[in-house]
């Protein structure tokens, strides 16, 4: 599993384990968790990186009919992962 860290600005980084990912109309997304093994807490983020970047910038997907888009597609590409909301 792949391991990426963010650097979020004026705070300490934070690593996440890729989960999967797709690309939807063009743009693409990450599903992320905190842990390599096990349950853990999942965010599904959204690449703003322009191509000419050399650093990728990625939003967490906060729009409720987006989310449940992507949330359905991450669901049937990973056979052992279900989406529960807090």
């Amino acid at each position: 599993m792949e391991k990426i860290t963010f650097n979020p600005e004026g705070e300490a980084p934070v690593d996440f384990y890729v989960l999967e990912q797709t690309t939807v109309a063009g743009v693409n997304y990450i599903l992320v968790t905190d842990f390599e093994e096990g349950d853990g807490e999942a965010l599904i983020l959204k690449d703003l990186s322009q191509n000419e970047e050399s650093d990728s910038l990625y939003e967490i997907v906060s729009d409720e009919a987006e989310l449940k888009a992507v949330a359905d597609i991450f669901e049937n590409l990973l056979e052992d992962v279900e989406f529960v909301e807090e």
